[in-house]
């Protein structure tokens, strides 16, 4: 049996969005929402950790792992320190955002950049398709300098800048460019490196033209994905999803809180069962793309 044919996708299924994929594994995490959704303290990061750790396949075996709303996008922090025998990895985020923000609470959706930063074994991370404010002059702030002026973290962004990242030492960061195209054949022609891919791919980097999601969205199209995957045929060695759609209502008032200051709004049920159908058919897509680039 083929190295390719021993993966199954994964869901991760918090909020039962992702929709369950073709020979796909299910572990129904519904209980752990509240908890875990848009961000946590460690400690119950930690808790979730070990309540998988026997409930995922080996790094090896694991397939793409979908997780359901960008909510839960610092789950690939989990993820990543679960591949040990890899002594270096690049890691390539597709997302609207940098995901590189400060965070004190904890870790949450938008630091666990920085966090996979700090990985030994995460040699480079490169944030592509940035459209977000969160990397303009008045966030900077905001973003962690270190891992930018160390080389190890590059935003990559479409009409968006980052200009200041040269006023402290850091001006190899970021590249801005017009369009997602110039975007992708920059980043394409410059990915030389013999190391093993680890790819994360929050879908609102796309174009509200492809798809809906929760979060403020790119300019990214369907293809620039699929021609970013098969740029790491042979060389991928784990690959994560999120980006779909979902409504919840917080319980806990701080993170009603802290999820309406980021811009989020809940959709109506309606909007959520129209924008799934379309979601859960563009992860199958890129599920099929990602199967033929397993290392």
């Amino acid at each position: 049996m083929s190295m390719q044919s021993q993966r199954h996708p994964l869901v991760l299924n918090f909020d039962d969005s992702a929709g369950q994929p073709e020979q796909g594994i299910n572990i129904d995490l519904s209980t752990w929402q509240e908890m875990i959704r848009f961000g946590c303290k460690w400690t119950e990061f930690e808790s979730l950790a070990l309540h998988l750790q026997d409930r995922l396949p080996s790094a090896e075996k694991l397939g793409c792992v979908l997780m359901g709303s960008g909510d839960y996008h610092h789950l690939s922090q989990l993820l990543l320190s679960r591949i040990q025998d890899q002594p270096k990895i690049h890691l390539i985020v597709c997302d609207n955002h940098p995901d590189h923000m400060r965070y004190p609470f904890g870790i949450h959706c938008g630091s666990w950049v920085y966090w996979a930063s700090r990985l030994a074994h995460v040699a480079q991370i490169d944030v592509i398709g940035i459209g977000s404010e969160d990397i303009g002059l008045k966030h900077a702030w905001e973003n962690h300098w270190g891992p930018l002026i160390k080389g190890k973290v590059r935003y990559w962004s479409v009409r968006q800048s980052a200009a200041w990242t040269r006023w402290i030492g850091a001006k190899r960061a970021w590249r801005g460019f017009d369009s997602a195209d110039q975007l992708m054949t920059a980043f394409l022609s410059q990915l030389q490196s013999d190391l093993p891919i680890y790819l994360s791919i929050d879908k609102d980097v796309l174009s509200e033209t492809v798809v809906q999601t929760n979060w403020d969205q790119g300019s990214f199209l369907e293809q620039h994905l699929i021609d970013l995957i098969q740029a790491c045929k042979h060389r991928l060695i784990g690959a994560d999803i999120t980006g779909d759609v979902s409504a919840y209502h917080y319980k806990n008032r701080f993170k009603r809180i802290l999820s309406a200051s980021d811009g989020q709004a809940e959709p109506s049920a309606e909007d959520v069962a129209q924008w799934q159908v379309e979601q859960k058919a563009l992860n199958q897509r890129l599920i099929s793309a990602i199967d033929q680039s397993w290392q």
